[in-house]
């Protein structure tokens, strides 16, 4: 049995980029049960009281929809990313079950995320993907440990470039910046190169 999750940016009572939402979602279900997904985000009712304002819309769901909340939701302050190896992460589904990113963060207690490296290459943080910024092209990691659904779009936009990225490679880029379903590429989350640690 497993168990999903979808987090969807609700701002002023309309669920963002819902098609990438549910692609994903038909997805993981398929991958994860070989049967079509019968679940339609499109059906979500948004509570009155969340008409106003920035929510997150946090979906848990497996065979059936077992639960979908409305939560207030704020900015994290990031600053610093510390680079951590683990090749044994699999997040190629977006599993409600996030205990192997809380065992690494506990143990780099000392940042405010991780950046995760696997198999050499740079993949996402703990909550997020990432870009980096060349000058004149933002690239994302090729193979992140999840397919976030701003970086989909964000593809599909032309607006970001994938690339396979190794840790050397950040001397090269000028800042990066973080993005996942609640922070939008204009919202410029953005990390200076040189408080991203080894």
């Amino acid at each position: 049995m497993y168990r999903l999750l979808e987090s969807i940016r609700c701002e002023n009572g309309e669920l963002q980029n819902l098609p990438y939402h549910q692609a994903r979602m038909d997805a993981s279900v398929k991958m994860l049960s070989g049967k079509a997904n019968s679940i339609m985000l499109g059906a979500i009712k948004v509570p009155e009281h969340c008409r106003q304002g920035l929510f997150k819309c946090r979906v848990i769901y497996g065979k059936t929809l077992e639960s979908v909340e409305f939560l207030p939701w704020q900015r994290p302050q990031i600053s610093t990313l510390k680079m951590v190896n683990a090749d044994e992460v699999d997040y190629s589904c977006k599993f409600a079950d996030r205990a192997v990113f809380h065992r690494l963060l506990e143990k780099n207690a000392n940042c405010d995320d991780i950046l995760i490296v696997k198999n050499g290459l740079l993949t996402d943080t703990s909550y997020t993907n990432i870009l980096f910024f060349s000058g004149n092209l933002w690239f994302t990691p090729a193979l992140p440990l999840l397919h976030g659904t701003q970086r989909a779009k964000l593809l599909a936009e032309g607006k970001i470039v994938s690339a396979a990225i190794r840790p050397a490679d950040i001397a090269h880029f000028q800042k990066a910046r973080l993005i996942n379903a609640m922070l939008r590429f204009e919202d410029e989350m953005d990390i200076a190169i040189e408080r991203i640690f080894i």
